[in-house]
């Protein structure tokens, strides 16, 4: 009867604490990958066997025999009574309770999600170079030379692999554009397969950039001119806006981020 109460017991026990586990769990689902839905069913099913194996919980520790001095019956009844207050611990426990707690940690979640999360599934995009992509701020110094951000290269793969992208910008000439395809190419832009040359835009105006954006209706645009992103702003469903400093005028649908790659969080 001790035996199945201390069974019952550990039951209870267990109970409560897959209680408190699978509330912290709905409490930060959207933080945590669908693997830790699957580690509390093996969690489970783990400790279900463990239970059923012929070890089973531990058992009360046998009744010492009474020694013929008074004093060993003193020592003999104190033992009696510590092991049948109940169950002693056991090292199977402590390792049942490590294998649990380590389905239940925090799984980091990819870039690739991040991305697709952060862009709301969104399909397709469209982002300006200068400043974004490239190391070059103004048209004048891609006469001289275009240099693709390092950084910038995972986050901008792992948009091409399920959005449909557009990169654009304003030259002031042939040579420029050159550079500019030149550059993405080295890079290795245009071998994920998800972005092709034909979809790298030029125009010679500020203007011309926002006819582009106009006439592909993406789900987000990206820029670095603040006045673009609010003329944009009641025809794009979403906008980020990359600067140091945030634009005195700004939109509910307008997030502002230093850099492509800290908006998603890769640096």
């Amino acid at each position: 009867m001790a035996d199945k109460d201390d069974f019952l017991q550990l039951i209870k026990r267990f109970g409560a604490f897959l209680t408190v586990k699978i509330s912290n769990l709905l409490d930060s689902l959207d933080s945590r990958s669908v693997g830790a839905i699957a580690g509390l069913a093996f969690a489970v099913v783990f400790t279900w066997r463990l239970w059923r194996s012929p070890s089973g919980p531990q058992r009360r520790l046998p009744k010492r025999q009474a020694a013929t001095s008074s004093s060993s019956g003193v020592r003999n009844h104190s033992s009696t009574n510590v092991a049948t207050s109940g169950v002693t611990p056991s090292s199977d426990d402590s390792n049942a309770q490590n294998v649990i707690d380590e389905f239940f940690q925090p799984v980091k979640p990819t870039l690739g999600q991040i991305v697709r999360q952060r862009l709301s599934e969104g399909r397709k995009v469209t982002c300006r170079l200068l400043g974004v992509i490239l190391e070059e701020t103004n048209p004048e110094e891609l006469q001289q030379q275009a240099t693709v951000r390092s950084s910038v290269l995972e986050v901008l793969l792992e948009i091409t692999k399920f959005c449909d992208l557009y990169l654009m910008e304003r030259v002031l000439d042939d040579e420029s554009e050159r550079k500019v395809l030149l550059a993405l190419e080295n890079a290795g832009v245009f071998t994920s397969g998800g972005l092709v040359k034909d979809k790298v835009l030029f125009c010679s105006s500020e203007i011309g950039r926002t006819s582009f954006v106009r006439q592909l209706e993406p789900d987000w645009h990206i820029d670095t001119n603040p006045e673009i992103t609010f003329q944009l702003a009641r025809f794009i469903k979403y906008q980020l806006h990359v600067s140091a400093t945030k634009p005195e005028r700004t939109a509910i649908n307008v997030f502002n981020s230093t850099s492509l790659e800290q908006f998603f969080g890769s640096v």
